[in-house]
């Protein structure tokens, strides 16, 4: 399958739950992106068009041995931990257009494991 047809289903999968997943201050949109190389999340109040909290694999709190799942575990663990400072205690989960699968599913338990509600 050509690349481009592979990354417009995925956009096309990404649009069509964005209509139904919104974030809001109380309950932030957890949004996954994922590179080939790294793992970024983000909590989302989309009514003001805010991030609210933010992690990387390439933040240095965020460091982990292992293979790239573990590091999205450990991404996932970071965000919980920012959240909970700024007293964010549950989100809604926004998977990018990508299966519920390995890297996004880890990072997801990441999250819950550090206290954050999905």
């Amino acid at each position: 399958m050509e690349a481009a047809v592979k990354r417009l289903g995925r956009i096309r999968r990404h649009r069509r739950v964005r209509k139904h997943v919104s974030g809001t201050a109380e309950r932030p949109r957890l949004a996954v992106f994922r590179s080939n190389r790294h793992i970024y999340a983000q909590l989302i109040d989309d009514l003001e068009a805010r991030t609210l909290a933010s992690a990387s694999d390439s933040d240095a709190e965020a460091k982990a041995e292992g293979n790239k799942t573990a590091r999205a575990k450990a991404v996932g663990a970071l965000l919980a931990k920012r959240a909970g400072e700024r007293g964010i205690e549950r989100a809604v989960f926004d998977r990018g257009g990508r299966l519920y699968h390995g890297r996004v599913a880890a990072l997801a338990d990441g999250a819950r494991e550090g206290g954050l509600t999905i």
